[in-house]
Parts: structure tokens; C-alpha cells; sequence
């Protein structure tokens, strides 16, 4: 690539979401190391000259090429119809939208974890037990992806249900597959809708795990204590908290197998926040 080309973006081999030019030359930033588990960080600027995200253009089935996430467009009727889109000079002197880097993120070793919790007051047992924890579910994961993956059953007992335990969640505040959610969490007992506190949705592993918040939010709505969501695959973890009745905004994200201390690609916290975000205790206390 190189500037002044034109890229298409599309979804499978018939769908075009949008049509822009490339600007400027390569770059690498690291912020794009972790995009609900891609890791995109070569970089190249788009100017886009034609969204079709409300309104994508469909073609024939297969008019786009099958194989490689990015390939060369130079014939057929998607070509043809770009060289049609009328492109005005206003169009293409736009300025580019800045990017949500502003501040770097660096990645935190388990020791700055550590201290982060400690200050945070939480007891130095429970921060070993959670560090010996994570230690174990990194290396269980290697092993998952190693080998075949684990299903969402696999991924809530064997992933998540442990870093929860490890976080102070009981079993009896714990119900798995209950009422149509993967876990849920209970500020207290008895086990039900009122004490409901947090809806957990899993994925496969090394799936989109932040686009399942809306099957989350939707349970989640007209429960009067579930002010949390956690999404996760396993290994990375979207803490969401109610921002309005119906309304769910990412407060942190982290992902075990490279703890960042915060994501400016989603405006949100990192590592630290969120272990602290999944406890039982934990509260906003921020706006």
C-alpha cells in the first residue's frame, strides 16, 4: 500500500461498508496491540471518502475475493463501481479524525498489580491468591491454544469462575447458566432477579468477546441492583457500569495475557481497574 491508493472495507465477499484513501505512509502503534483481541498494530491512515455503515452496498456473491484479509481490488463490478462515486474535492480535503492514543498505555508487570491492590486495600493474602491465579489461568490458556479450544462451558468453569473465586466471589453468591445468562452474580441471598448484581456473558476463546454486552444489557435492564457487566472470553475481560436506565459504558478492560494499564482505543481503564471492578465489594464512585 501506499498513500493515495484506495481501499475498500467490506464484510465477507459481497458487502462493501465503505470506500476511502490511504494517507501518509506506514506507522506502528502499539495502543492498536489489543482491538477485542486483534492485534492491529500496523497502521495505515484512512481518508474515507464513501461510509456505507448505515447503509452498505451489496453485490453478487462472491464479487469480492475469497483468502486473505487484505487483497488486491482491480477489475470486477465493486471496481467499477468506485471508479462512479463522485468524490468531491471538499470530500477529499477533509482532515483525517484524530486518533484515540493521546495518552500511551504501557503494560504493568504483576508486581505493579500488586501494589496497585495492596493500596487499594485489599488484604496481601488475597492479592497472592489472585496473582497465583492468574499465573495458572495464563498458563491454562497457552494450553488451550495449544491444542483445541475450549467451549464457553469450558471457558466459564475452567477460566472464569476461577479468577472470580480468586476475587471473592462464593459459591453460593455464583450461579452458572442461570435464566438464560452464562454466570450470574448476586449482591446477596436468596439466588434471584432482585439480587442480581452482575451479568456475566462468555465466548469461545479468542472470539469477539465485547459484542456480546448487548445479550448482557438486555438481561441486565429493569434489574434494579445489576449496575455491572463483564464480558469475557477467558482471557480478556470488558467490565461494563450502568450509566443511565438502560445505558452500559466500558469502565476497564484487561487482558491476562497483556496487562495494560489502560486502553485510550476504547477511552476506558485498564488491568488494574478492572480486577478491581469484577470484586464483590467494588462500587463507582466516579462519574
Amino acid at each position: 500500500m501506499k498513500s493515495g491508493d484506495f481501499v475498500v472495507l467490506r464484510i465477507g465477499t459481497s458487502t462493501v461498508l465503505g470506500v476511502g484513501e490511504i494517507v501518509g505512509g506506514y506507522e506502528w502503534i502499539n495502543d492498536f496491540g489489543d482491538v477485542d483481541g486483534w492485534d492491529l498494530q500496523h497502521v495505515r491512515r484512512v481518508r474515507w471518502l464513501w461510509n456505507g455503515l448505515a447503509n452498505p452496498k451489496t453485490f453478487n456473491t462472491y464479487d469480492l475475493k475469497q483468502g486473505d484479509t487484505t487483497q488486491r481490488l482491480n477489475e470486477g463490478a465493486v471496481a467499477q463501481w468506485i471508479a462512479t462515486l463522485p468524490v468531491t474535492d471538499e470530500v477529499l480535503s477533509t482532515p483525517l479524525v484524530n486518533l484515540p492514543t493521546g495518552k500511551s498505555s504501557k503494560e504493568l508487570s504483576i508486581e505493579e498489580i500488586s501494589e496497585f491492590l495492596f493500596d487499594k486495600g485489599v488484604a496481601s493474602g488475597s492479592i497472592t491468591q489472585l496473582v497465583h491465579e492468574i499465573a495458572e489461568l495464563k498458563r491454562i490458556a497457552k494450553w488451550y491454544q495449544r491444542s483445541d479450544k475450549p467451549s464457553e462451558h469450558e471457558t466459564v468453569a475452567y477460566l472464569v469462575v476461577p479468577l472470580l473465586r480468586a476475587l471473592g466471589w462464593t459459591p453460593q453468591r455464583m450461579a452458572v447458566e442461570w435464566n438464560r445468562v452464562d454466570l450470574a452474580l448476586f449482591a446477596q441471598l436468596p439466588r434471584n432477579d432482585v439480587n442480581l448484581q452482575i451479568v456475566v456473558e462468555a465466548k469461545k476463546m479468542d472470539n469477539s468477546c465485547l459484542s456480546a454486552v448487548s445479550q448482557a444489557r438486555d438481561y441486565a435492564n429493569g434489574k434494579p441492583v445489576c449496575h455491572r457487566l463483564i464480558v469475557t472470553d477467558g482471557i480478556r475481560y470488558g467490565t461494563y457500569v450502568r450509566k443511565g436506565v438502560e445505558d452500559f459504558k466500558l469502565y476497564a478492560y484487561m487482558n491476562l495475557a497483556r496487562l495494560m494499564d489502560s486502553y485510550p482505543v476504547y477511552d476506558c481503564k485498564g488491568a488494574n481497574d478492572a480486577l478491581l471492578a469484577m470484586a464483590p465489594e467494588w462500587r463507582l464512585t466516579e462519574n
